[in-house]
Formats: structure tokens, C-alpha cells, sequence
């Protein structure tokens, strides 16, 4: 059940996501957060039994969080919120979106740890919400001092902010210790702030990390989490993910309007159900070879982009490289305009992001070392 593949890049091109339809046919595409393998046989045949029944309707039923709290529990040693304190949702950032007007309004500052990912930005300016930045130490870390200023500056402006989470991070690939969340846990709540986790990243930690929901911490009664199968096993085009909630948050939940559960879709939901429950085998197969891909590409890097700054990431399949050293005033553009290779510019994850781009090494070691190729190529005709 679990014959995780690599699909090929002629059978990629065939694809018709954003991933591989954004740029043309001579790009290389590492940069949003889609996968490139094939799909999980156990999601493939859930989808093809409920097409098979025509079972085409309306979401219901608990299924999808009954499935994630028992891959909780196997994976985490965690049992998860009571079936009543989670909410379907359409997607992880929809989630954030509701979490922010649950817990606030207009004017309520949201504190965000950046270089972090861009719709956390975006999702507060649609709520109307100020961002309050507490940038990660230079290892990817959150600091606690920075924090902790940020959350008083915070709780200055008003007693319904919020601190944004990315558990583990986007784009680092840092997993936060379970003393670093204790320590987030504690500054939040002696400043009054609510937490809010977006934890959809939190399938793909890597060997050296353990991974740690934010709501199994102490102190985190009034938080809530965001989580989905999504990054896991890719299945971004298929819309559902869970909003979990904290004892003392699980209330508000009945304040979700019912537009929001209807804003999923039942074949995702079926799809993301049968992903926890029975995608594991799949998962283990995919994390050996994103270790694999994660040395390649810090031997790449380190032999054949000396200049670049990389810190291998814990986990996603996202990393991080800074390249101050080369003297580019835009290296996503330079890489995509002379390389032919798309990455994610550093610019859009806030500040500490201008001279770094985001690489997705979630495809084949042979489209890896392409790209990385093609980029040293590209900076050797720029001498």
C-alpha cells in the first residue's frame, strides 16, 4: 500500500497545477509547496471508491478528525482535542482567518516571526490587523527576548492579540523544541496573548527532530491549532483542514458561521481522512527520501554554491538559503530570468528575507541537481 514514486519530469509537465503550469516549459518549478510524487495509493483508492458510489455531496460526519487524532496518538503520543472542540475548515490559512476573528477584530495586532510564510501577512491585512514582526535568531529560531518584546508591544496595543505561529516553520524548516514552545507557551500567556499554530507542515519532520502539537503543551488552554493532510501528501487541491481548539477556546467554535464547514469539500475531506488513518506507510517512505534529498542538496550547495548560506532544515521539504554573498539585488528573479529555475523570493517572507530565496527539494534527486546546476551555470556567466 505504501509505494511512495517520484513522478518524472515528462509526466509532470503533464500536470496542470500552478506548481507546473505558473512558468513555461523551460523552467525548473521548486518553489510553492507542492510535492512531486506520485499520489499515496491509500488517498488514491478513497477517492476512487467515493467516485465510484457517486458519493459527490456535502462534507459530514467526523471521520477526518477521528482519522487525525488517531495519527496523533502514533505519531506524537498525543490524544488531540475532543471531537467537539475541532471544526472542518476549508484550508489551514481559511482556518488562521476564522481563528483571527474568533479571537478579535479590527486594530487587534497579530505577532508573526519572520522570514515566515507570506499569507500570514496577507490574512491579517484582510482582518485588518496590524503585524507585529519578533524576527528568528540567525540560526531560524525563535528568539525569546525578541519575542517577548514583540508580545509586550502587542498586549500594549490591545488585549485581543494574537501570536501567529508556523509549528514547524515556513520557510526554515525549523521544529521548535518542546522546551522552545514551553517557553512561547509561557511569554503568551504572562502578556495575555492567545496563540494561534499553524501546524499543517507538521507530518514531514525529518530525522533529528520530534515534532510537538502546540495544544499539548501546559498553558495552551485558550489556543487554537490549524492542521490538514495537505503538505503531508499532497493534496493542496483538495480543500479541507481542521481547526482544533484549546479547552477554554472550544467554545467560540459554535461562533464559526455554518458557511464556513460547507466551504470544504467532501471528496477532500474523504481524501485527508484516508491520508491520517491510512497514508502512514506511504509518509515513512516520502520522509527517507526527503532525508535523501535534504544531504544531496547540502552537498550541492556546499560544493558547488559555496557563497550560499544553508542550514539543512527539521523538517517540510523547504529550505532556506541565503545569498547575501552573491551580490544579488533579487536572487529569485536573477535565478528564474538566467537559470530557468523558479524559487520563492526571500523579499515575500518579511523581514530577513531580501537577499535569501525558498527552495522546494520535494522532487526528484535528478530535477534537484538539475536546478542546482543550472544555477551555478547561471552565476558563472554572470562573472
Amino acid at each position: 500500500m505504501s509505494a511512495f514514486e517520484w513522478a518524472s519530469l515528462a509526466e509532470l509537465r503533464t500536470r496542470t497545477s500552478a506548481k507546473w503550469r505558473r512558468y513555461g516549459e523551460e523552467v525548473l518549478p521548486l518553489w510553492v509547496a507542492e510535492m512531486d510524487a506520485r499520489l499515496a495509493p491509500a488517498v488514491r483508492e478513497a477517492l476512487e471508491g467515493a467516485l465510484a458510489r457517486g458519493d459527490t455531496g456535502y462534507p459530514w460526519g467526523t471521520g477526518y478528525a477521528e482519522a487525525y487524532r488517531g495519527f496523533a496518538r502514533e505519531r506524537w503520543g498525543w490524544a488531540g482535542p475532543g471531537l467537539a472542540s475541532v471544526a472542518i475548515v476549508p484550508d489551514v490559512m481559511h482556518g488562521v482567518g476564522e481563528a483571527l476573528a474568533l479571537l478579535g477584530g479590527p486594530g487587534d495586532p497579530v505577532v508573526v516571526t519572520p522570514p515566515v510564510y507570506p499569507p500570514f501577512f496577507a490574512t491579517a491585512a484582510r482582518a485588518q490587523r496590524p503585524v507585529l514582526e519578533a524576527p528568528l535568531d540567525p540560526r531560524g529560531r525563535i528568539d525569546p527576548a525578541t519575542l517577548e518584546a514583540a508580545l509586550a508591544r502587542a498586549a500594549a496595543t490591545s488585549p485581543r492579540a494574537v501570536l501567529l505561529l508556523s509549528n514547524p516553520h515556513n520557510p526554515t524548516g525549523t521544529v521548535p523544541s518542546r522546551a522552545e514552545l514551553a517557553r512561547v507557551a509561557a511569554l503568551a500567556r504572562a502578556h495575555g496573548v492567545t496563540v494561534v499554530s499553524d501546524e499543517i507542515h507538521s507530518p514531514l519532520v525529518l530525522s533529528g527532530a520530534r515534532f510537538t502539537p502546540y495544544l499539548s503543551l501546559e498553558g495552551t488552554e485558550d489556543a487554537l491549532a490549524v492542521a490538514s493532510a495537505s503538505k503531508g501528501w499532497n493534496l493542496a487541491g483538495l480543500k479541507a483542514a481542521l481547526l482544533l481548539a484549546g479547552p477554554a477556546a472550544a467554545a467560540g467554535l459554535a461562533r464559526l458561521p455554518e458557511s464556513v464547514a460547507h466551504g470544504a469539500g467532501h471528496l477532500a475531506a474523504i481524501a485527508h481522512g484516508a491520508a491520517f488513518a491510512a497514508g502512514g506507510p506511504w509518509l515513512d517512505e516520502l520522509l527517507v527520501a526527503l532525508e535523501q534529498n535534504r544531504r544531496l542538496l547540502g552537498e550541492l550547495v556546499a560544493e558547488r554554491l559555496p557563497g550560499v548560506g544553508y542550514l539543512a532544515p527539521e523538517g517540510t521539504y523547504l529550505a532556506w538559503l541565503d545569498c547575501a554573498a552573491l551580490g544579488l539585488a533579487d536572487p529569485g528573479g536573477f535565478f528564474l530570468e538566467r537559470a530557468r529555475v523558479a524559487l520563492s523570493p526571500g523579499s515575500d517572507f518579511g523581514t530577513g528575507g531580501s537577499a535569501a530565496v525558498r527552495l522546494n527539494f520535494a522532487t526528484s534527486p535528478a530535477i534537484l541537481t538539475e536546478a542546482i546546476e543550472r544555477m551555478v551555470g547561471a552565476l558563472a556567466r554572470r562573472r
